[in-house]
């Protein structure tokens, strides 16, 4: 019988910025997949013994994605938040650690994290040890950029009536492979789907303005409530976009809503046009993002009120 293994792997990071902004920025949990890669989604669970369950998916490549069960203790007065990971995968080892927070002064912060694991044989502990380091680095990053990114990011959510209940208009927007005979905008989709509800794929778009787009993107389904996305190979103009697709139940029908949350790149201005400011990009992605939403919004609502009626 194997012997059970425990390796720790521990790293201190200073960052330029008050130490309140930092500990919020890695308490939001659910808004880590606007600046780290790998993160797509967070999913609320509840609590559990005085903790906040959390289950969450990251990206490793193109086409694999691994997920686990979170549970979160978070402690604003002492400045620390600690966790405990448990794998969906099998052969993949439990982990726990920490984040510890230290106001060096009013602009400065140290970030002390911890992580442990323990599993039978050799545990990998090089990835574990290179996806720590660039977790703090992306929240350095993100702490340090935080009033540019104010600018850099475009957030929103358009909302949509559905005379129905959810399933059809879900359905609708789940069948991505259909798209490109049923949404207009959508020329080409390539769809794999290696575990059930998390997708990749492959579109081709247009946009308003008659703009080409290529994308790879990864979707993590949760049936009948929310599809959340996060595009892995982006258009030139953005550094990041991540969104959803929500279905809330009311006692008349369906709310479907479309968010977006998309970083413009800063050095790609000019795609636009000369003298191109980041305002003028906002304003952009506003319009054509919404525009597009709102198509798809609206044929998933005739899709699922034409059900109802027949």
């Amino acid at each position: 019988m194997p012997t059970p293994q425990q390796d720790t792997i521990r790293h201190t990071m200073t960052v330029s910025a008050p130490v309140s902004l930092v500990y919020d920025l890695v308490a939001g949990l659910q808004r880590w997949p606007e600046f780290h890669g790998p993160s797509v989604h967070a999913e609320p669970l509840g609590q559990r013994d005085g903790r906040d369950s959390f289950q969450h998916w990251w990206v490793i490549d193109d086409h694999t994605v691994r997920s686990w069960t979170g549970y979160w203790r978070f402690d604003r007065n002492a400045l620390r938040i600690s966790y405990e990971f448990e794998p969906e995968e099998p052969d993949a080892a439990p982990s726990r650690g920490q984040f510890a927070f230290l106001a060096l002064s009013d602009t400065s912060t140290e970030i002390r994290a911890e992580q442990t694991a323990s599993g039978p044989g050799d545990f990998p502990t090089d990835r574990a040890d290179q996806e720590l380091r660039e977790l703090l680095e992306r929240f350095r990053y993100a702490a340090e950029q935080a009033e540019l990114l104010n600018d850099l990011v475009v957030d929103f959510e358009d909302p949509l009536f559905v005379a129905a209940p959810p399933d059809d208009a879900y359905r609708y927007l789940y069948e991505a492979d259909k798209w490109p005979e049923r949404i207009p905008h959508v020329s080409r989709l390539v769809l794999e789907e290696p575990t059930p509800n998390v997708q990749f794929f492959d579109m081709d778009t247009l946009t308003s303005d008659g703009s080409a787009h290529t994308t790879r993107s990864v979707r993590v389904c949760l049936p009948g409530t929310l599809i959340v996305y996060k595009q892995i190979h982006l258009p030139k103009l953005l550094d990041g976009h991540t969104g959803h697709w929500r279905f809330t139940t009311t006692r008349e029908g369906t709310v479907l809503a479309s968010r977006h949350t998309a970083t413009i790149k800063p050095e790609a201005l000019s795609i636009l046009g000369p003298g191109t400011t980041v305002l003028d990009a906002r304003r952009y992605l506003r319009r054509v993002l919404s525009s597009n939403s709102m198509s798809n919004l609206r044929l998933a609502k005739a899709y699922a009120e034409e059900r109802v009626r027949d």
